[in-house]
């Protein structure tokens, strides 16, 4: 079976770069320790190994499709939900009254990457379920909670999050979907949504859905906004009933082919029935909650692809013969036999890309769920510290493993060649699978966005002071080590000259200037992102020396140069990078704005 990550890689950053032990002294992960944890990532690995990867290619070859009502999907998507459950994937991290194992944030996300690199089409499923579920116990009624969350958590029903609508995509003050309220206190939902990920298939006996909706006579704009829970069948006395919930169709897509997009119908007979979460008018509030933890997964995933086509793409480096090395004085002896195209420097160039996005976007992705884990149960002192930081990482986290990833997965087909571009090898799939992560749960403009006009600025700087001294703890560590200084000051002189592109930025802002200063946030994003992912390229680093010098974990000389010569690559060929970036965001030009002539 070929490799589609390395188990080494995932503890190297779980245990010893982000300090999983630390988490675990926490007291709500009391009964959890590292051994028992290693023993629950070697049951997924096993899980994925023999139910997930051996129908991933399948998956794609016969799609889910829509026929008579009905959304159909891979016939053995059910006994792999079901296992799922049972191993404590969809409740993994909720509380043990609510019938969850505990577990740390981050070991829930190193789970669900093992799974997303193995088969990308599966773990969606059970990630809305377990996002679903975790917000109606944070903000649902006890009867909610009781009625639904059970069945959720035992896999039998699924979990979805319905925002989007065909005339109301990322602007969501645009939704019409409308909830009549009823004397009983439930509301009648009428309405419809589009690109539901998730939203029906025949495995699950029932679908809870959250639906934001506007209650009628609502106010305007998202402050008007509602969130339901409804239900694709009522739960009664006796049995399930249906609540006029009807899918439409399910839209075909280019990758992620074995997960299905449907298209919701509420209420055409006028019978389906909504359930108020928490108050009105604060349901997006609530979504968000859902939303920010779907960003960190989209990351994950992004990368888990990038992941699997990196160990796909050196696979058929190590085994394709083609051309022969080029000699010192220039010239190629013909009377050689081809060499293996891994010996040629320019495909080493593009494996060692795909190395360096994959693991320093994993290691990124982990770091925002650490932050997670200690924003909601670390030192009640520390608690916002950590949660103003998760809140700025979470767009870069969302958008570097969908934008880098993919440019990994592209160099990966590109090292095979003609066959990249056929179907008979794995590459073009995850080329097409990994496409969508750009979009997904708010595209990169919105998060680009999102970062540079409210992460940024959020707290009067406060949130950027904090990660630029994460970023200088790790820049002092890594100065008593001889070998990374170099590394340590690039990365100390590009905090510097971040705070001299804000300083450019920021005055257009204050003078009213919104436009001009957000013109150019997809490239504040792509330089930031680079700068993150140097720090975690660094704090891998650090780690590889000190576990060089202890010789804990039980890691290869081989294995620890290995991530030393990954760093060295990053701080190579992708720092630079940003020097261009720079000039851009301070050029004068103004060529994107809004004219009297549009010029296409």
């Amino acid at each position: 079976m070929a490799a589609y990550l390395n188990m080494d890689t995932l503890r190297f950053l779980l245990q010893h770069t982000h300090d999983l032990e630390q988490i675990l002294t926490l007291p709500r992960f009391a009964d959890h320790d590292v051994d028992s944890i290693n023993i629950m990532l070697d049951a997924i690995k096993d899980f994925s190994d023999q139910e997930l990867y051996p129908v991933f290619r399948e998956m794609d070859e016969k799609p889910v499709h829509y026929a008579d009502g009905k959304i159909i999907t891979h016939p053995g998507l059910g006994k792999i939900l079901r296992q799922s459950a049972e191993l404590g994937v969809i409740g993994g991290t909720f509380d043990y009254e609510d019938g969850g194992l505990q577990l740390p944030n981050t070991v829930g996300t190193a789970t669900y990457f093992i799974m997303d690199a193995a088969n990308n089409n599966v773990p969606g499923y059970t990630g809305l379920t377990m996002g679903a579920a975790e917000l109606i116990l944070h903000f649902g009624s006890d009867d909610l909670k009781a009625t639904y969350v059970p069945k959720m958590i035992s896999g039998e029903w699924g979990g979805t999050m319905c925002l989007t609508e065909p005339q109301a995509g990322s602007s969501l003050s645009d939704i019409t979907t409308t909830a009549y309220p009823q004397a009983d206190g439930t509301y009648k939902i009428k309405g419809q949504k589009i690109f539901i990920s998730g939203g029906d298939h025949e495995h699950c006996e029932n679908f809870v859905h959250l639906v934001l909706a506007r209650i009628e006579g609502a106010p305007a704009g998202t402050k008007g906004i509602s969130l339901f829970v409804v239900p694709k069948f009522r739960p009664t006395d006796d049995g399930l009933v249906p609540n006029d919930v009807i899918t439409a169709g399910d839209f075909q897509k280019m990758g992620q082919r074995g997960y299905c997009t449907t298209h919701l119908s509420f209420g055409e007979e006028d019978n389906s029935t909504g359930y108020l979460i928490g108050e009105p008018h604060r349901g997006l509030g609530y979504m968000f909650l859902m939303m920010n933890g779907a960003r960190i997964g989209v990351g994950r995933g992004g990368i888990a692809i990038a992941s699997a086509a990196y160990h796909a793409s050196l696979q058929y480096a190590q085994e394709r013969p083609q051309g022969r090395r080029i000699l010192d004085n220039g010239r190629k002896d013909p009377n050689e036999s081809p060499t293996l195209i891994i010996e040629h420097a320019d495909v080493r160039r593009m494996l060692f890309l795909q190395k360096a996005i994959y693991e320093g976007g994993l290691s990124l992705v982990l770091q925002s769920s650490k932050y997670l884990d200690l924003s909601l149960y670390g030192p009640e002192e520390d608690r916002e510290k950590y949660k103003m930081l998760l809140d700025i990482l979470t767009p870069i986290t969302k958008t570097f493993p969908a934008e880098k990833g993919r440019e990994a997965v592209d160099n990966g087909l590109q090292i095979l060649g003609g066959y990249g571009f056929c179907s008979d090898f794995v590459l073009q799939q995850y080329y097409r699978d990994i496409r969508i992560f750009a979009i997904y749960e708010g595209t990169t403009g919105i998060q680009s966005l999102d970062l540079l006009s409210r992460k940024i600025t959020m707290h009067n700087g406060k949130a950027l002071e904090l990660l630029a001294g994460e970023m200088k703890a790790t820049i002092e560590a890594a100065l008593e080590q001889p070998e990374l200084q170099k590394y340590a000051a690039a990365l100390g002189g590009k905090i510097k000259e971040t705070q001299e592109v804000l300083g450019s930025l920021l005055p257009f802002a204050a003078k009213g200037e919104y436009e001009r200063f957000l013109a150019d946030a997809n490239i504040f994003m792509e330089y930031f992102s680079t700068l993150v992912v140097a720090w975690q390229w660094l704090q891998m680093g650090v780690t590889a020396k000190q576990l060089s010098i202890t010789g804990a974990g039980n890691f290869t000389d081989d294995y620890l140069e290995g991530i030393l010569h990954t760093m060295r690559f990053y701080f190579t060929y992708e720092v630079p990078k940003m020097n261009g970036l720079v000039e851009i965001m301070r050029n004068d030009e103004e060529l994107t704005l809004l004219k009297e002539k549009a010029h296409f």
